[in-house]
């Protein structure tokens, strides 16, 4: 960290994977700098990729109003650009780069004072590097997996949530015209965020989770009871990361020169076809994807944006760099930055939330 300095222009950046409420993030940055701090403000389209080509788009109160509610991100981004490591051919073989020095150089050039870099683990872990390599930033939390270690909610989790919750609901009336199993699957890599709070939200009688190793047939002995009992139909969520007892993730593919290698999905499918099996009952598999990261940011995503926008102009302003804001106990505070880089935050055991859907007989999968 540094003292308080005067600061002329920053640079604006939304890494990662796209979703709801970065907009509301960029809207808010350029409200505070111009309108509180008289700050100009630039911003790098497509991620680290434009900074890499050295592009960067003026932000002013006219071309980012109307934005607030919008989802995406006017910026672009992209999950697989990195300046510590571009992929390059030479003499026919492909090879990887550190062009840091580089991106280093274009923002000098710029005359930019502060960075102000939105993203998930995998962005702010390239911030801290662009950190230690001399260049003033300050991280926002943003990832509708809500897996960053270091805050509690991140922008774009809400709104996944209200997404899948909605199509729970739906699903509901369908699965019951049918007495059929239906299987949601859900993003959430790693850790089952999305998939604990939609099944919470959505009324599911199951929640496979990343944390909890499941047994199918524990599963399926718990729906039979369900469907001799009381109900006729089924709901079941899981999250894509999640895996059996002494099995391993089902990946989809691999995607070699992105950061983030390993693609996850296809358990929903797996998962449905050895309940049909076990419970004798036709199961169905339904994968929302990429559709939890579309559509217009609710409310809580909106404010939040705000919140941690604000916050971030203020930290670069009293020059508290190298931090990255963060949402505890609703109040937005700043933590460092590593904190977050590369760093993941899982269910734990006692989580509250974990414990809620116990207590309502909500099957994990591991009982």
């Amino acid at each position: 960290m540094t003292t308080k300095q005067t600061v002329k222009k920053i640079a604006l950046l939304t890494g990662g994977g796209d979703c709801p409420g970065l907009n509301s993030v960029i809207r808010a940055v350029v409200q505070s700098c111009i309108l509180e701090y008289g700050i100009q403000v630039v911003g790098i389209p497509d991620g680290f990729k434009g900074l890499l080509e050295n592009k960067f788009i003026p932000l002013d109160l006219l071309n980012t109003t109307g934005i607030l509610s919008k989802g995406g991100t006017i910026l672009g981004s992209s999950n697989i650009d990195t300046p510590f490591r571009v992929p390059v051919i030479k003499d026919g073989k492909k090879i990887y780069e550190d062009r840091s020095d580089e991106v280093v150089q274009h923002l000098k050039q710029e005359r930019v004072d502060a960075m102000i870099v939105v993203g998930g683990d995998g962005t702010q872990s390239i911030a801290h590097g662009m950190s230690q390599k001399g260049i003033k930033v300050v991280g926002i939390p943003k990832t509708i997996d809500n897996d960053l270690n270091g805050t509690e909610f991140t922008i774009g989790f809400y709104t996944a949530v209200t997404t899948a919750v909605e199509a729970l609901d739906k699903l509901h009336t369908t699965a019951e015209s049918h007495h059929r199993i239906m299987v949601v699957e859900v993003m959430g890599r790693n850790a089952g965020w999305i998939a604990l709070f939609a099944g919470l939200g959505g009324d599911a009688d199951v929640i496979l989770l990343p944390e909890i190793p499941f047994d199918l047939n524990k599963v399926g002995n718990y729906l039979n009871d369900l469907y001799h009992s009381r109900k006729k139909y089924s709901i079941v969520v899981v999250a894509e990361g999640a895996k059996p007892i002494g099995g391993d993730v089902t990946v989809s593919k691999i995607i070699e020169d992105s950061p983030e290698q390993v693609r996850l999905g296809g358990i929903g499918h797996r998962v449905a076809e050895e309940l049909e099996k076990i419970t004798g009952r036709e199961s169905r598999a339904i994968v929302l994807g990429h559709l939890l990261r579309g559509g217009a940011p609710e409310g809580f995503d909106r404010i939040l944006a705000s919140r941690f926008g604000v916050a971030a102009v203020k930290a670069v302003v009293d020059g508290k760099f190298d931090t990255m804001v963060a949402y505890r106990n609703d109040n937005v505070e700043l933590v460092p930055l590593e904190t977050g880089a590369g760093k993941n935050r899982f269910i734990s055991p006692d989580s509250a939330f974990l414990q809620t859907a116990r207590h309502r007989g909500i099957c994990l999968g591991d009982s």
